[in-house]
């Protein structure tokens, strides 16, 4: 079932051109270039919000679709049993690539179109917003995406294509998603209310992100897999 928006629901939602998209892409990546371009040696070293990667694999791994081609990654997914374990392979092996040339890579590939099969411009978008908040919360970092970022990440998020890797089927079901510093909602039931950035959080698996958030919904989404 495509969660998001259900009966009653209301939903602010801006929808953006292709250019528009790639344009916060772009700007994101440089973001996220300079954050990165700024840590020291233990910082590289440091676990991620993702369980299974590091700060450095988190980088890494967003300079993948500039050195794995589709075809590539395809076919590695075959070999290896799935999409998500040939990631976690893929982006290994990528970090073990001095971290000057993954920055060097990441902020020269800005301006690439890479769109995911099924998934449309806005994934990769989500993939740079959460993933830099994956680095910069538990270094203490500021660094976050532009609010326009936020908004049009969680407008895919309470989308049916979210599902293909960003969003567990059912997380968001039965819930009002509320944007307490954009005017955004989405959805209908119990509320979750809070920063774009937390509700994205809550919405990839992130349980960090709960204790930003208020409303009856909380608990119940607290108690979801992720």
């Amino acid at each position: 079932m495509p969660f998001g928006i259900g009966p009653g629901a209301r939903a602010t939602v801006c929808p953006m051109d292709s250019s528009e998209v790639f344009a916060l892409v772009a700007a994101e990546r440089r973001r996220a270039a300079d954050m990165f371009e700024g840590l020291r040696e233990e910082q590289w070293a440091a676990q991620s919000l993702c369980t299974e990667w590091t700060v450095r694999d988190i980088a890494a791994h967003l300079i993948g679709p500039f050195c794995i081609s589709v075809p590539r990654f395809l076919a590695g997914a075959v070999l290896s049993g799935g999409f998500h374990t040939y990631s976690v392979k893929a982006t290994r092996r990528l970090a073990q690539r001095p971290v000057s040339e993954i920055v060097a890579v990441l902020r020269a590939n800005a301006e690439r179109t890479f769109v995911p099969p099924g998934t449309g411009p806005v994934a990769p978008l989500t993939d740079l917003a959460v993933h830099t908040r994956d680095v910069a919360r538990p270094l203490g970092l500021a660094t976050t995406a532009s609010p326009g970022a936020w908004r049009a990440v969680l407008d895919f998020l309470v989308s049916a294509r979210a599902s293909r890797g960003f969003v567990r089927r059912g997380r968001l079901e039965g819930l009002r998603w509320r944007a307490t510093d954009l005017d955004w909602s989405s959805g209908a039931g119990r509320e979750v209310a809070g920063p774009a950035e937390a509700l994205a959080l809550a919405m990839t698996g992130r349980a960090v992100a709960l204790a930003d958030l208020s409303g009856d919904g909380v608990p119940v989404l607290g108690g979801r897999p992720a």
